[in-house]
């Protein structure tokens, strides 16, 4: 069945994002209208113009009290009366956002199509905030027992480092480098570089990982414009062809997996998205993984095949993960640095590739020629993983 529904290329004209934060003057709707309003501008276009929108929202219920969040954002943007759908997935709502969105575009049913994340996470108590989010795992037999997501990554840490030889200094690198590319980037919710020792040093979480190695809640939102290819260039002199978008998935559970040391929804999900894109591996100048927490990122790189298993580590340890590397993973920080408005993920990491690709990120963390870039995004554990690989057109 792969390839069978694209029916036409699509490019990517437009994409733009808050910066991720604590942003206690800003609601829900004011930061979607804020990475909306970027995005339509860039494109050239008006309200009138777009036929379809797609918003990833986790949990918008939980963290704000507001749940049809599709309506709420195509009101405040001024789109009614066009179809305006919510779409959630954990932490991945975004990245299904997108291919959702992606889908609309290549079957024909429509031309321009606007995709949207959202989340406003610090208006609760962190309390709250850990409730809302232990939705995105099983919540009868993990979250009831007590286990949180620090918890159940820790889990995965430990049994790799058991079978690989993976050390902490390691998983303080991954932090290490996020902090340096999140430095460089303006709309990052951390900017500050931390070294080694502060990464090792840092107050536990959840055994073996501390505080360095788990991302922060934050706000914020994304938006990108999509077009047919063939009339793309109408819009943009410098279209971003989506070679591919899948979506995979796996047990909600860690328990039932057939080996928490591996993503099969990512394995998946990118077996397929290579196919179909008709991309390898060494075309691939950058990519964006869900860097939720620093053995994520060392799980992504393995999971998406740029290492072998058990050996991701080694790219992290000999930092040939940074701008400047054999791979550079996570330009603009990465979940840990650039901040993870889970709702708004997916979309934030599409927006970095096309800025990458297109050559307007800021000095310093420029992958130099970039013309394939890859996006990988997560929900909950490893349920739910969507891979998307984007070119310079």
């Amino acid at each position: 069945m792969i390839g069978l529904y694209k029916k036409r290329d699509v490019a990517i004209i437009s994409a733009a994002a808050t910066k991720c934060g604590e942003h206690w003057d800003k609601g829900i709707k004011d930061l979607a209208w804020e990475a909306g309003v970027k995005a339509v501008e860039e494109a050239g276009i008006s309200g009138k113009d777009i036929e379809y929108l797609v918003v990833g929202n986790m949990s918008g219920g939980m963290f704000v009290g507001q749940e049809h969040i599709g309506a709420l954002v195509a009101d405040f943007l001024g789109l009614n009366p066009i179809p305006s759908l919510r779409v959630e997935g954990a932490c991945a709502s975004g990245g299904i956002a997108f291919f959702q969105g992606y889908m609309a575009v290549a079957s024909g049913l429509y031309d321009i199509v606007a995709v949207g994340g959202v989340e406003k996470m610090t208006d609760v108590e962190q309390e709250q905030a850990t409730t809302a989010l232990s939705g995105a795992m099983d919540f009868e037999w993990e979250a009831y027992f007590g286990a949180t997501f620090p918890g159940i990554y820790a889990l995965m840490a430990r049994r790799y480092m058991y079978e690989y030889g993976l050390k902490k200094e390691t998983l303080a690198k991954v932090a290490v480098k996020n902090h340096y590319h999140g430095s460089m980037n303006s709309l990052a919710h951390f900017r500050n570089k931390i070294n080694l020792e502060e990464a090792l040093s840092a107050p536990m979480v959840a055994d073996p990982l501390g505080k360095y190695d788990c991302c922060p809640i934050s706000d914020g939102a994304a938006l990108v414009i999509l077009a047919p290819l063939e009339i793309a260039r109408k819009y943009t002199d410098t279209p971003i062809i989506v070679k591919s978008s899948v979506m995979a998935s796996d047990t909600l559970s860690l328990l039932k997996r057939r080996d928490i040391c591996t993503l099969d929804a990512t394995v998946n999900a990118a077996e397929k998205a290579f196919k179909l894109a008709h991309i390898e591996r060494s075309q691939v100048n950058l990519i964006e993984v869900h860097d939720c927490f620093t053995i994520a990122e060392v799980l992504a790189i393995e999971d998406l095949g740029f290492a072998k298993k058990g050996e991701g580590w080694k790219m992290c340890d000999e930092e040939q993960t940074y701008v400047g590397g054999n791979l550079p993973v996570n330009t603009d920080g990465g979940l840990k640095a650039s901040g993870h408005p889970v709702g708004a993920t997916g979309v934030k990491q599409i927006v970095e590739i096309v800025k990458q690709l297109r050559g307007e990120v800021e000095r310093g963390r420029q992958v130099k020629g970039a013309e394939v870039g890859l996006a990988h995004n997560v929900g909950g554990s490893g349920a739910t993983a969507v891979v998307t690989i984007l070119a310079r057109g």
